[in-house]
């Protein structure tokens, strides 16, 4: 089996020849372990082949939907946009804010729309996802690169050695970006139902939602 591929991609600004590497790799069916403002992540594009790669890398079930990273909010006008979604999205990204939104045209795989027909998308601020993203011109899955239950991964190297515990090989490529500092889990907010619902509270606390949405409440 070829041999997992590290790539440094530090700096201020990735090599350009590096990044358009990086999407032909992704394009081609290729899974990528990159840095993002919370953790090191396993990403690929919306392709069957690799997603189901990584929910076996996971140890995750289908059923339960990867997030979708993506270069800015006009990259998903399909989805159902409500103008509160609207308005968290013009305040909070690219930030550590996720929204789950109805893909009421069923443009979205399986493995990243839930079974209710949401997708949860973010725009990430760190600079090697971010220059990914926009090289690529397409969104990517994004989950933490460690088995399901395990510490997330905040340097290349757990990254790196989570995926040869899963087994991985030349398949897969870890983006070495630096060490990440110990974070908080973005936070969800869910509108696929009647009104917004914080499903998760990670970085951005509730009284930040409710200053722009007072009704805004956490699921119960």
């Amino acid at each position: 089996m070829t041999e997992l591929r590290m790539l440094d991609v530090r700096g201020e600004v990735p090599d350009p020849s590096l990044l358009a590497e990086v999407a032909r790799f992704l394009h081609g069916g290729g899974v990528i372990a990159m840095p993002t403002e919370t953790v090191y992540g396993f990403g690929c594009a919306l392709l069957e082949g690799p997603i189901q790669r990584i929910q076996t890398m996971k140890g995750r079930r289908s059923d339960r939907p990867f997030l979708v990273l993506v270069p800015s909010r006009q990259a998903v006008n399909g989805l159902a946009w409500t103008p509160e979604a609207e308005e968290l999205a013009r305040i909070f990204w690219p930030g550590a804010l996720t929204l789950v939104l109805r893909d009421t045209r069923r443009a979205f795989p399986p493995g990243v729309r839930s079974p209710r027909g949401g997708v949860a998308v973010r725009v990430s601020p760190h600079p090697v996802a971010k220059a990914i993203l926009e090289n690529l011109g397409e969104p990517i899955t994004s989950t933490s690169a460690n088995p399901t239950g395990d510490p997330p991964a905040l340097t290349a190297l757990e990254a790196w050695e989570a995926a040869l515990a899963a087994g991985a090989g030349g398949e897969v490529w870890v983006l070495e970006g630096g060490p990440l500092e110990p974070s908080l889990a973005s936070t969800i907010v869910d509108f696929t139902g009647t009104g917004p619902v914080v499903s998760r509270i990670g970085a951005i606390p509730l009284g930040r939602l409710q200053n722009v949405l007072p009704d805004i409440h956490v699921q119960n």
